[in-house]
């Protein structure tokens, strides 16, 4: 079996036969591994995907707690924003990982939180989506029964079903997650390694994969593209007026989230089975292909922030009027003398009393 030199928290690769034997070549494998040209891309990706998920979805959060009225597409946008920022924050740990020539240094706990994370992200992401499309067509087919039960507290409690459902899907990240000391080094990979036999582990590894692919793309999309088609033919059909802003921004995000994130489940099922194969079956290709498949999936967290700002009218128009305020606030003479002033007067009271 041929091992791929890996530094992402989705890859499947693991060394399922691992006698003693076979462990030291699997070992002797990542003993001196050679970054590729694509591996230096890859580091860029996830660092700019850092600094500006963070940054943006830090804002869009920020925006939408404390400057916006709580409604239903509010909370929505709200945990897309939480799922791809807690992503994001945990991106260093991938990225000294890598740029360390794959040496682990954060511990077995830490390595399977890293991964568990990262598909808690990709779940709660395609699901919040799917809710969203499945939102709208409801606001559209049945518009009086919205009117009256279309409520946030119902949102929320979807939104809570939606974490839940995440959080189980990505147990088995957590489980199978493992880390191997090899000489001076350690690595963060998936272990479906079974002691009993070693067809459950390869059962395991596929039924994630395969899951993984029906549950958080196939079958999420067909809904979506489903919704959006009735919406459409709908509107066309009543002639119906209505504000395309909130539409265009939705349609964005899921037409992102596919083109991230459909080339990753492509070399997911391309790196099942070339795992299985003796013959070193695309293992040029794979070596080259997972990390920009995995960058494109990293920078899903980070391009959200922006279509809200840039398209969508109430968050652009919140985060400029907040942008002013601040500089406002920073800058106005007057105010800071009020400040002064302020505060003088409650010093000079607080020594009366």
């Amino acid at each position: 079996m041929e091992n791929i030199t890996t530094a992402f928290p989705f890859s499947s690769i693991t060394p399922l036969d691992e006698t003693s034997a076979n462990t030291r070549d699997f070992c002797y494998e990542y003993k001196k591994p050679v970054l590729h040209i694509v591996d230096y891309f890859s580091l860029v990706v996830y660092s700019l995907a850092f600094l500006l998920g963070t940054i943006g979805n830090g804002l869009v959060i920020w925006l939408t707690i404390f400057k916006m009225k709580k409604t239903v597409n509010v909370i929505w946008f709200l945990n897309l924003a939480i799922a791809d920022f807690a992503f994001t924050l945990f991106l260093p740990l991938s990225i000294i990982y890598q740029a360390n020539n794959f040496n682990w240094l954060f511990g077995n706990f830490m390595c399977k939180i890293n991964s568990m994370v990262a598909f808690i992200n990709l779940y709660a992401s395609v699901f919040l989506l799917t809710a969203i499309s499945i939102d709208r067509c409801a606001s559209v087919i049945f518009p009086v029964w919205c009117q009256n039960h279309r409520t946030p507290r119902l949102a929320l409690l979807l939104v809570i079903a939606v974490w839940i459902l995440a959080f189980m899907l990505s147990l088995p990240y957590f489980v199978f997650r493992d880390t191997i000391h090899c000489y001076d080094f350690s690595l963060c990979y998936n272990n479906f390694e079974f002691e009993e036999s070693e067809d459950i582990g390869i059962f395991w590894h596929k039924a994630t994969v395969i899951l993984r692919f029906f549950v958080a793309f196939v079958i999420p999309f067909v809904i979506i593209v489903t919704c959006y088609s009735v919406i459409a033919f709908r509107i066309q059909r009543n002639h119906m007026t209505t504000s395309s802003k909130p539409f265009k921004v939705i349609i964005a995000v899921i037409i992102t989230f596919f083109l991230c994130w459909f080339p990753y489940h492509i070399f997911s099922f391309l790196e099942l089975h070339s795992t299985y194969q003796d013959d070193g079956y695309l293992f040029e290709e794979l070596r080259l292909g997972i990390p920009l498949t995995t960058s494109f999936a990293f920078m899903n967290s980070c391009i959200n922030p922006f279509l809200y700002v840039f398209i969508g009218r109430d968050f652009k128009d919140k985060f400029w009027m907040s942008i002013q305020s601040i500089f406002e606030k920073a800058f106005n003479e007057e105010s800071v003398h009020k400040d002064l002033k302020s505060k003088t007067k409650s010093t000079t009271e607080s020594q009366i009393i």
